[in-house]
């Protein structure tokens, strides 16, 4: 907020502020993000006496504009599968289209959070972007990511953000075959590698062992969208797909929203205009198939009464 004293600050300050961020660019919920920070900021700094009121309550915060859930439909998962069963890390595509995990939480596995033999998977960390400081003091004259002896500032991992974001989720038998290739695959890769191997305990590597960074994850969902021909997407738009699913084969609202890792009730109705199209269009299949059936059968009784005749 600049030069503004906490004494001094006003709703309109903080209106002013949101525009600015929008026209320079940043989204409605970037700048509500920034509006929920200012009012808690600003709660700490009345509960201590520093002002005598909190601004932010009485700001207007930027009007989000509720996302459309776009998942993919099956013939759009089947080519994206197909296409994914060619590349390193197949089943990281596998897990996010079937269980719907999140990026950081499908990169944040590690095998000691999997048990095929039981058949499932404990979901609790993220996966956190890396983050650097100079090596050199900043003499480089680069940005500290690109510094030649930049040091990791953060940790790979954090917790999940929420509590509903730990949970332990079922995994279905033809997807813990693919994490039990999956498997023999990363040994492979690992005698391979012998002393260059760097042992994480991470379920998706890179081919030294080393945690999959979530930027280079992103373009390998981007690229595998283009090789299979399918409409592009958000990486998140994999877990609607894995969402919309569940609903569709009419698996209880409480046990998707514990596979999901959803904390409200209202992210699973987001989803029903959704599945009521979806359900249409099956049904409309559906009923197009036994149409067909009913159709080839009484023409074969047709045959069959007048070959007997």
């Amino acid at each position: 907020m600049g030069a503004h004293r906490l004494d001094k600050l006003e709703p309109e300050h903080l209106e002013r502020f949101y525009t600015k961020m929008q026209v320079n660019g940043s989204k409605a919920a970037t700048a509500h993000q920034a509006h929920r920070t200012m009012r808690t900021a600003l709660n700490h700094a009345l509960r201590r006496g520093h002002v005598t009121r909190n601004v932010a309550t009485l700001a207007v915060p930027p009007r989000i504009e509720e996302e459309e859930v776009e998942p993919y439909d099956i013939e759009e998962v089947q080519r994206l599968l197909s296409e994914a069963a060619k590349l390193r890390n197949s089943a990281r595509w596998s897990i996010a289209l079937a269980l719907g995990l999140r990026q950081g939480e499908a990169l944040g596995l590690r095998w000691s959070d999997v048990d095929l033999q039981n058949g499932i998977l404990r979901v609790r960390k993220n996966r956190l972007r890396p983050k650097y400081l100079h090596g050199c003091g900043g003499d480089c004259g680069r940005k500290p990511g690109y510094c030649k002896q930049r040091v990791r500032k953060n940790e790979d991992t954090a917790n999940t953000k929420s509590r509903a974001g730990r949970r332990v989720i079922g995994v279905p038998g033809e997807l813990a075959r693919l994490l039990e290739l999956h498997r023999k695959e990363q040994d492979r890769e690992r005698r391979i590698a012998a002393k260059e191997w760097n042992e994480t305990g991470f379920v998706f590597t890179s081919p030294v062992g080393e945690p999959l960074v979530p930027s280079t994850d992103y373009d390998a969902w981007k690229q595998l969208l283009t090789d299979a021909k399918v409409r592009d997407g958000r990486l998140h738009d994999a877990r609607h797909t894995a969402a919309t699913v569940l609903l569709i084969l009419g698996v209880p609202e409480r046990v998707v929203m514990q596979i999901m890792g959803w904390s409200s009730t209202a992210m699973a109705a987001r989803y029903q205009h959704v599945t009521g199209g979806i359900l249409a269009d099956v049904a409309q299949r559906v009923g197009g198939l036994i149409w067909e059936v009913a159709k080839a059968s009484d023409e074969s009784g047709q045959d069959g009464s007048a070959g007997s005749r």
